[in-house]
């Protein structure tokens, strides 16, 4: 037992997470798709749903969470009381929805919200294994919330789409990190295209944009076409990828998922949510 322990310790835990500056943009879809592809690999993966006053993750896995992250912040619950898994095996640190005072924390709930992190010392669901990924699907802008979780991350990935005000939001975001916070590297999803080609247009003006004006490094990481079986799957709350796994939608969230697997950090831990989200997702 004490052998697992120390091997769950020095296991490596990939934390991603996954924003934009325009709502909208198809971001929580994509998270939970790919949570699903990553799972079906026989990846441990969990989401952590930090647009904390409007969450959507469990509406779209179709789960009904008892208790949420509104409960961790007042102190009435700690995380492991919290997480729930889907049918599929995807943990999920559920938001509380219609709670406006959590979309911009407070410096005293910051500091409730890591210390519950830096209690928990458990193992996550009872198995023992840690997780192999951490998907934090951000709210949309440039909340200091947005933010935060964005610098908690070892990965940031930017959903964009064609529209002129996704672009352009997402350039915004991208520079208030760089600019304010020194982040330098960034990777690209283009969602809701017609065409690869469309995709690489649209990266193409956020980079050009960006490499004028700012000191950073974006990556094209792949895009997602526009398939009508993304919205159906919203309705009867389930991933695509589970009800549709052909689809157009679906082969292009594949590619991104190996695509991702493959990608190495640009940053190491910096400490602050980043050391609690490690101890977090280590089974002890």
């Amino acid at each position: 037992m004490e052998k697992q322990k120390n091997q769950n310790r020095n296991h490596y835990t990939k934390i991603i997470s996954i924003t934009s500056g325009k709502g909208g943009v198809g971001k929580t879809n994509i998270v939970c798709n790919l949570a699903y592809c990553f799972a079906s690999m026989g990846k441990r993966v969990m989401i952590m749903d930090a647009d904390l006053s409007l969450g959507n993750v469990s509406v779209i896995l179709g789960i009904i969470p008892k208790y949420n992250i509104s409960q961790v912040i007042y102190g009435n619950k700690q995380l492991k009381d919290i997480i729930i898994s889907d049918s599929n095996g995807i943990l999920v640190l559920p938001a509380s929805s219609g709670v406006p005072e959590l979309s911009n924390l407070s410096e005293s709930q910051k500091i409730a919200l890591m210390s519950r992190f830096d209690e928990f010392t458990g193992d996550i669901d009872g198995s023992g294994e840690p997780i192999d990924i951490l998907l934090i699907d951000t709210g949309a802008g440039i909340s200091s919330n947005v933010l935060y979780f964005n610098l908690a991350a070892s990965e940031i990935y930017i959903v964009v789409t064609p529209e002129p005000t996704s672009i352009t939001d997402a350039y915004a975001l991208i520079k208030v990190l760089n600019v304010k916070y020194g982040e330098k590297y960034f990777r690209v999803i283009v969602n809701n295209v017609r065409s690869e080609k469309e995709a690489k247009e649209v990266y193409k003006h956020l980079s050009l944009v960006s490499d004028k004006f700012l000191k950073v490094t974006l990556n094209y990481l792949g895009y997602v076409l526009n398939d009508e079986n993304i919205p159906r799957s919203v309705i009867m709350q389930k991933p695509a990828l589970s009800l549709f796994p052909d689809s157009k939608a679906s082969e292009c969230i594949k590619k991104l998922a190996y695509s991702i697997l493959s990608q190495k950090d640009n940053k190491i831990s910096n400490g602050n949510i980043q050391f609690f989200l490690n101890k977090l997702l280590r089974a002890f």
